[in-house]
């Protein structure tokens, strides 16, 4: 971290604080620090001390910004007399978040775009900054309806730059999934993401907890997806409430709550959670357990512990949850094969399914680090599988949509292990939960639901984010085969 940015950033905390200055400082630091937007904007905003519509601004400059990044850039190149490379990254940011005002954010009244980004240009720089920023935009302004994309692009280009995708990402999903339905994951990428929350079923039913927020003056709904849980519009975020401290609901993706539905685990069970931090789905199926079993959470990050720890204090679980410190892969010289009832395995991931709440993921990213995940994901499975009792599921699921890590994963294990198979999911996610939504009439949204369902039945899915709006996700649910054994300790 450079002096000059992290002065950046701390400079919005002593003061009200101008969104767009606040913005200009993260996209800053994420630029030369490689630090996470989503960390920056949660910090930058505790201390800014905005009202809620300032807040939300930065917030939507910052993820708009990034998500739009490289279509961005080569629009504002043709207007920067040396290119944007030769601009201070200050600068070359603050023409970014301006030019995603002018373009992309029809609330903005222009005029109001350039004259915020000039007097900013004044007060970090000189006299020529604010010139040059000035004469930019403007130019922006009056040549706006002429910036639209180059002909004779191939699919794949058009794609990547129309939507602000790397192109070798646009092509790895052209080839898996066609060219429309990638061109639909990118578009749903720069969706905003929804906000949904996992009802703690030991505190209120979904629908108790559902009247309470609506009275409270929320907008919220049942999920579509998860039987547990609840989309909320224009609640701010909901980790800051009193539902949320009282323990009745957790912050977490509609998508990612369907890997509990799927462990479907059963009071008095023993459970592996093998990659657990936080704790959001170790949390939700000791919810599932009613408290009651034992669910062993291990991760290797000892700083991560504490935030297992804190997730069972905060709703009530701590006597059912077991955090422990260990890598996954050394996790049979802890315990005795065929020492637990379920295993879940969240592997470690690209993360891909995931972009629209991390818009900086994809810029960060290169292909050839999914093999090398893909790798130490068959060292995980490889290793944990001996600790299912016969009869027991193991379930393995990602966050992201790439088949090298999911699909092709889940059928490799399964060639080299005979004595797994894979299951139907339970019914709950897929009968109570899928529910097409009557007003939708989409029907690539219906037919891709509808695959779904099919999917299911066959024990592994592959959620797109373009599917019901919510994270890329895969889940897949393996059966062991033969009877349990004679049962065991209690202290596992």
């Amino acid at each position: 971290m450079t002096k000059e940015t992290d002065k950046m950033i701390q400079k919005p905390a002593t003061r009200k604080s101008n969104p767009r200055e606040v913005a200009m400082d993260i996209l800053t630091r994420v630029e030369e620090d490689k630090s996470y937007s989503n960390l920056l904007v949660n910090k930058a905003l505790q201390k800014a001390g905005m009202e809620r519509a300032d807040s939300a601004l930065t917030t939507e400059l910052v993820y708009g910004t990034i998500q739009r990044l490289n279509t961005i850039d080569h629009y504002l190149g043709r207007f920067a007399a040396k290119g944007l490379d030769k601009l201070q990254p200050w600068v070359r940011n603050l023409l970014r978040l301006s030019f995603y005002q002018l373009y992309y954010l029809q609330r903005i009244p222009p005029h109001a775009a350039v004259n915020e980004a000039v007097n900013l240009a004044k007060k970090r720089g000189h006299q020529g900054i604010s010139g040059m920023v000035n004469g930019i935009l403007r130019n922006v302004l009056r040549q706006k309806e002429t910036l639209t994309l180059p002909a004779g692009l191939n699919p794949v280009q058009r794609i990547a730059l129309g939507h602000s995708h790397p192109e070798w990402l646009v092509a790895r999903w052209v080839r898996a999934y066609g060219a429309d339905l990638a061109e639909r994951m990118c578009a749903a990428n720069n969706e905003p993401p929804h906000a949904s929350v996992r009802v703690n079923a030991m505190r209120r039913t979904r629908g108790e907890l559902l009247e309470r927020m609506r009275g409270d003056g929320v907008t919220v709904r049942p999920s579509l997806l998860a039987p547990a849980g609840l989309v909320a519009e224009g609640a701010g975020n909901l980790a800051h409430s009193a539902w949320y401290a009282a323990g009745e609901l957790s912050v977490q993706d509609e998508s990612s709550m369907l890997v509990g539905e799927v462990v479907a685990p059963e009071p008095r069970m023993r459970v592996l959670d093998c990659c657990a931090a936080p704790g959001g789905k170790t949390a939700h199926m000791a919810e599932r357990m009613a408290g009651h079993g034992t669910i062993t959470a291990c991760d290797v990050h000892e700083h991560k512990r504490q935030l297992i720890v804190d997730q069972a204090e905060r709703l009530g679980l701590t006597d059912c949850v077991r955090p422990v410190v260990a890598d996954a892969r050394k996790l049979s010289g802890l315990y005795p094969p065929e020492s637990f009832d379920r295993i879940l395995l969240d592997a470690p991931c690209s993360g891909l399914g995931v972009i629209r709440r991390k818009p900086d993921l994809k810029w960060a990213k290169e292909e050839l680090e999914i093999a090398d995940i893909a790798t130490l994901q068959k060292e995980l499975l490889e290793a944990v599988h001996k600790l299912l009792k016969p009869g027991g599921v193991l379930v393995y699921s990602t966050c992201t949509t790439e088949r090298e890590e999911n699909q092709a994963q889940v059928e490799a294990f399964l060639r080299e292990h005979q004595e797994f198979s894979l299951e139907p999911f339970p019914e709950s996610p897929l009968e109570t939960g899928m529910q097409t939504d009557a007003a939708d009439k989409d029907a690539i949204s219906t037919a891709r639901r509808d695959q779904t369902r099919k999917e299911a039945e066959g024990g592994m899915v592959q959620i797109l984010p373009c599917d019901w709006g919510t994270d890329g996700f895969f889940i897949a649910r393996l059966h062991k085969s033969g009877q349990p054994a004679a049962e065991m300790g209690s202290d596992v």
